[in-house]
């Protein structure tokens, strides 16, 4: 009799707290959103693309045969012509153990007025998922801080250390 009713409570304490639980997003179309963020005219644009598997990454010491998104501006830094308080800088790759991380990021003055990711690891479907939950938030958080110095997300700790990586490389770039 005793045994029945310490099973039965280890029972419904067990459902109680699974039920408990909360997914980790409500995950959109995966690879379909841009994961820009900012106000004006730049936000949302050179959404990245997926491009096709390549068979490694040059300099990368994570091993080969890993997807990730384009790059839409080259690696060197870049302004853009419509106004010279505004500039468009795009931080290093930074290499990750699931692919690499690039940032561009645009300027008006010292202050960050948008974030654009150009690559992502992208090569599983875990990867994808994972991304599309912890990107955004990355974007909003070194929005809020106008810094590289930011939360890591859990769950994406690489994605989060390279974001940070990319992100510090465009501000000492911009020389903000």
């Amino acid at each position: 009799m005793r045994r029945a009713i310490v099973a039965g409570t280890a029972t419904v304490s067990g459902i109680v707290l699974l039920l408990g639980l909360k997914p980790h997003g409500s995950g959109s179309a995966l690879g379909a959103s841009s994961f820009s963020i900012g106000s004006g005219s730049n936000a949302g644009a050179a959404a990245p693309t997926t491009s096709a598997p390549t068979t490694g990454n040059a300099g990368s010491g994570s091993g080969g045969g890993q997807s990730s998104a384009s790059p839409a501006a080259p690696k060197s830094a870049s302004s853009t012509p419509a106004s010279s308080a505004t500039k468009t800088v795009t931080g290093d790759a930074a290499d990750t153990r699931y692919g690499p991380v690039q940032l561009q990021v645009t300027f008006s003055g010292k202050k960050i007025s948008s974030i654009n990711v150009l690559e992502y690891p992208t090569e599983s479907f875990r990867d994808q998922q994972i991304n599309s939950y912890a990107l955004p938030i990355l974007n909003q958080e070194a929005m809020s801080a106008q810094s590289a110095h930011i939360d890591v997300v859990s769950g994406a700790t690489y994605t989060s250390d390279g974001y940070a990586q990319s992100l510090q490389s465009a501000i000492d770039k911009a020389g903000a």
